[in-house]
Parts: C-alpha cells; structure tokens; sequence
C-alpha cells in the first residue's frame, strides 16, 4: 500500500513546513504563543504551512501505525527482518514523541495542560520518574525552560534521530530483498 513511502513523504513535508514555521517562531515564553498568532494571521501563507505542518503530522501518525500492522500482518517481523522491525518500532516511537514535543511550542491553554499531564505521567515511571520529569521540564514546573527543551527536541535532537534511522530502515529494506509480502 506504500505506507512507508507515504510516511516518508509525510516526513518531508513535516520538514519543509517546518523550516518555513521556524523561520516565525520564536521559543520563548512571552513571545511564542504571539509567534502563532501572527502565524495564523499576519503573515503570508502563515496559516496555510501551519495547518499543512500539523496536518502532516497526524497522517504521519496514522501512517506509521498502518505501516507497522501491514508489516505484522505479513509477518515481516520474522527473520531476517527482526532487525529492521526493531528499528521500525524506534520509527513509531520517535513519530509520538515528535507529536508530543510539537504540541508544547503554540504555548496555550491546551499545550501547557497536555505537558502537564504529560509529565506527569512520565514522574510515575518507577526509580527514573522523578529525574525523567525535571529532565524534561529543566525544572519543576512547565514554564520557560520546557518550552526551550521541547522545542529542540522537537525541531532538532528528535528529527536528526529519524534521519538516522530511516536511513538504517531503509537501507534494511533493500539489504533484506525488498518488501515483505504476506
């Protein structure tokens, strides 16, 4: 169904639309959720790379998920392509916490709530929780310090990881013969 060649397409307007967006967007707390507003408003095709930018990301979601049940379904997590079903699942991984970064950096109501909940939950992880949590919040509440972190992890440290997997997945592919049919 090239769900993998849709997924990696989704990844590439995620990235152009993304640059465009960085361009308007600066992570600071006075002036970000300012940043979104003139995004939406003010600024030529603003509203447009915005809405495609966040659009992209959930197919992307979607297609990663359908990637990963069409590969189970045809078994293709068997061997010889164990490996490479492990990296996929690292794909998937990253795919969410691209999502979850991503939904911090318009600073609203919305954003600030889903981080709060989102740290949270990550505090309640046995013996790393509490240390996760302040890792990625640089502190103990979500203010400046989260929106600089989430931001790049969202724009560079969780990206330059996919890169380097899809990479590996792909090169996997082509070294395992091709695609898997069921």
């Amino acid at each position: 169904f090239c769900l993998g060649g849709l997924t990696a397409l989704m990844f590439g307007v995620l990235t152009v639309t993304g640059i465009y967006l960085m361009v308007y967007f600066r992570p600071s707390v006075p002036d970000a959720y300012h940043d979104i507003e003139d995004l939406m408003y003010a600024i030529p095709a603003g509203a447009f790379m915005r809405n495609l930018h966040r659009w992209a990301a959930h197919g992307m979601v979607i297609t990663v998920v359908l990637h990963m049940v069409r590969v189970f379904v045809a078994r293709a997590y068997r061997p010889p392509r164990e490996f490479n079903w492990l990296v996929g699942v690292g794909l998937l991984l990253l795919t969410l916490a691209l999502s979850y970064t991503g939904y911090l950096l318009p600073w609203d109501q919305l954003a600030y709530w889903a981080v709060s909940v989102g740290t949270a939950m990550a505090e309640s992880v046995p013996v790393v929780g509490d240390p996760l949590r302040r890792l990625l919040l640089g502190g103990d509440d979500v203010g400046a310090s989260a929106l600089l972190r989430f931001y790049v992890l969202h724009c560079i440290v969780l990206p330059g990881v996919a890169v380097l997997l899809m990479a590996v997945h792909f090169w996997r592919v082509r070294k395992d013969g091709g695609l898997a049919r069921p």
